[in-house]
This record gives C-alpha cells, structure tokens and sequence, in this order.
C-alpha cells in the first residue's frame, strides 16, 4: 500500500510541476502534456452472504507525460510511462502486484531538408518499481513467495542511432540499425545455488550486465477513434545481431480510453511481451477500470 501511495504522491508532483512549466512554454520552444489516472475498486461481502466471493481492494496509478522541444530544424521528444497497481483478496496473507512499469522514450532529430524524415538518436529506459514474487504453497498449505524481479533487476537500456519518418507527435516511426542493448541486475540474482546460464533474462551465471548489439524499431500511432474515444499504439522491436537474429523481441501495447467527463473516463490496457531471454512464449497484460482523469 505504501507504494502505492508513493505513486499517488508523485502524480501530483507531476501535475505542480507541470502546471509552473506551461508558463515558459512559448518562451524557450518546450511544450508539455500528460495525463494522470486513478482507477480504485472494491468489494466487500459479510459472513451471511451466501452466494460467494472474496473481499478484496485494487488500485491503479497511470501517468503518461510528453515533453517536447522544437527550434527550426531540431525536435527532442520524450514520453514517460508510469504503471503501478495492487490487489488485496481477504484470503491472501500478501498484497500482490497488477501493474508495475517505468518506462522512458527520449528521441532528439535534425529534419532532412525541413521535411518529415530525420536523422535521430533515441534512447529507451525500462524497469519496474516494486519487487516480484512468485507465489506458492508450502506443505502446511501457507501462502509463500520467490523473490523474481526487483527495482533495476531486470533494467533494460536501449540507444541507438537511426532515421525517422513522423508526420505528427501522435504518429512517428523510428528504426536504428546500429543500437545497442543493456540488461542490467543485481549479482543475488545470478549467483543462487542452481542457477544457470540465461535463466535470468539472458545473463550468464554471476554477471551483472548482459550487453547485446541489434536493430530496433519504435512506433506511436494515436487517433480519434469517434468522438470521446481515443486509442493509442506504441510497438518497440529488437533485433540482437550477436545472438539469434531472427527471434525478435516485441513489446506492443494498445491504450483504448473512453472520456466521459473532464475527470471521469474508462480506461482499457492490452500489452504483449515477447522475450525469449525471459520465457518462451507471450507474456501478457490486460487492464480495465473507470475512475478519475485529469490531462494537463
């Protein structure tokens, strides 16, 4: 719960900052936007109630912060995303993980001739706040955890140099050819008894740093779906030329929003994963909730 609060905390940070820095825009050629959200659900049920179920509490924190820089030729865009859920049922000793992710995109471009492609460089940061567990019996039947992911473990760094095509901020598609990859992680991940190579996102027993070198490519595509009805895109690939080529990294992620009001609006979240130095298959993520919105 406390960490949950802590996200509640910085997105009103957030949204101060903000509101002082839309002062200056006009004036040093940065603009900003962003959008906060705050999904919170709960059931409850007494002891007479007969037809079942479970007391339980979630909570959900959304921020998505654009900075942009625009002076003649050069662009500099930066998009910051924040997820952060947890869910309580009364039957569980422990409070649990829905959503967990800290991502950031940075490109900065010099335009070909004042059209819409560019030379660019591009930057992409992603790690989760909170530690991950994996969640069993012992066989007494109390509930226990395995310590999976924590804080920077994993932390991927991903930077490359490339060309993009963008007709607008809200779709823009960037390939680098030459981009190199950093995993990074805590060596207590590494070194436990058993552990083998790769078994922690690619790394090698005892390493703290797996370094790859590919191709990546980035996309936005955001519309209007009708009136009310925004949907958002956002695809990243990675290709490592040093090891396996052909098996592409992908992480999709589909943003369907629904604007009631000015505060109020439901929010549905599709992500696909695929990393075979994580598991061998998709990893998957869905969110839907209503609750409170403000855009700033």
């Amino acid at each position: 719960m406390k960490k949950f609060l802590t996200m509640v905390f910085l997105a009103i940070t957030c949204l101060s900052n903000a509101q002082d820095k839309q002062k200056n825009d006009s004036i040093d050629h940065w603009t900003s936007k962003g959008k906060f959200s705050l999904l919170i659900s709960q059931t409850a049920f007494n002891s007479e109630w007969l037809g079942g179920g479970t007391s339980n509490y979630a909570g959900n924190v959304v921020i998505n912060y654009d900075i942009n820089y625009k002076k003649e030729l050069v662009e500099w865009d930066t998009k910051f995303l924040i997820d952060y859920g947890i869910t309580k049922n009364d039957n569980q000793e422990f409070t649990r993980k829905t959503n967990d992710r800290f991502e950031i995109n940075s490109i900065i471009g010099r335009s070909i001739n004042d059209s819409n492609w560019y030379f660019t460089g591009n930057l992409n940061f992603r790690t989760q706040f909170d530690k991950g567990y994996i969640f069993g019996e012992d066989e007494n039947g109390n509930e226990t955890r395995t310590l999976q992911t924590e804080f920077l473990s994993p932390a991927y760094t991903n930077f490359g140099l490339g060309i993009q095509w963008k007709q607008s901020d809200q779709l823009k598609v960037n390939v680098a050819p030459l981009s190199g990859r950093f995993i990074l992680a805590n060596d207590k991940f590494t070194t436990t008894p058993g552990y083998q190579d790769g078994d922690f996102f690619g790394l090698d027993q005892g390493e703290t740093v797996r370094e790859e070198f590919g191709a990546s490519l980035n996309g936005i595509a955001e519309f209007d779906l009708m009136k009310n009805i925004s949907v958002e895109n956002i695809l990243n690939l990675y290709s490592n030329y040093l090891e396996d080529p052909q098996n592409i990294d992908v992480d999709y992620t589909f943003n369907l929003n629904l604007k009631v009001n000015k505060y109020i609006s439901t929010n549905f979240t599709f992500q696909a994963i695929y990393d075979d130095n994580a598991i061998k298959g998709f990893q998957i993520r869905e969110v839907l909730g209503a609750g409170l919105t403000y855009e700033f």
